[in-house]
């Protein structure tokens, strides 16, 4: 016999795990989400989405669905990099699948931009790697998940636009398992360094 403290867990788990769309939240749980980026947010996002340090993530123009998936781990704690647990695992606890939506439905509306422009021939090296992979090392194209100009595939991200040092950080993370994908952890192992950071370079350099 199933027991009523299973059943309940488990209804508690799947109402927590679904889904809330864009369209099914009003237009006042809307503007509370958006007063949250303004006001909070944007400390270290920036306005609109813009970060001014580098080190944290560009958000302007980011897809919706990522982003909901993204908050989600970091309240589940099953997003491990370090800043996720310095920062975004506090920030996300309170957060409810309503206001998750709705941040991310005010991000993902804000215009995106091209980052700063680097060494012409790390971005060359760059996009090769994004546009043809490296098959010698067996490193697939990045186009292939994140889409022409990087502006992603769901449920992969946008990449178009991101900070050099954020992206150096996040594929070190993938290498060691701090953020535990599969795809992205082969992918990173067989990466250099010098081709992580020609790979980053021509990604910031990309805009809408």
């Amino acid at each position: 016999m199933t027991s009523p403290l299973i059943i309940a867990l488990c209804s508690a788990l799947l109402f927590a795990l679904r889904v809330v769309h864009a369209d099914e939240i009003d237009v006042a749980s809307r503007a509370a989400a958006q007063r949250i980026a303004i006001g909070t947010c944007a400390t270290c996002h920036g306005p609109q989405g813009h970060s001014f340090s580098p080190k944290f993530p560009v958000l302007a123009g980011q897809d919706a669905s990522y982003l909901v998936s993204q908050l989600q781990a970091f309240k589940a704690q099953t997003r491990g990099d370090a800043d996720a647990l310095g920062y975004m695992w506090g920030m996300a606890a309170p957060l409810s699948n309503e206001t998750m939506v709705g941040l991310a439905y005010y991000y993902s509306r804000q215009t995106p931009i091209a980052g700063p422009r680097g060494d012409s021939t790390l971005i060359a090296r760059g996009e090769d790697i994004y546009q043809h992979g490296d098959i010698a090392n067996g490193v697939p194209p990045c186009v292939a998940c994140h889409g022409a100009g990087a502006v992603g595939m769901d449920p992969n991200p946008r990449l178009a636009g991101q900070h050099v040092q954020y992206l150096m950080k996040q594929l070190r993370s993938f290498q060691n398992n701090m953020r535990n994908i599969a795809v992205m952890h082969g992918v990173a192992l067989k990466l250099q360094r010098s081709d992580m950071e020609a790979v980053a370079t021509y990604l910031q350099s990309l805009g809408p």
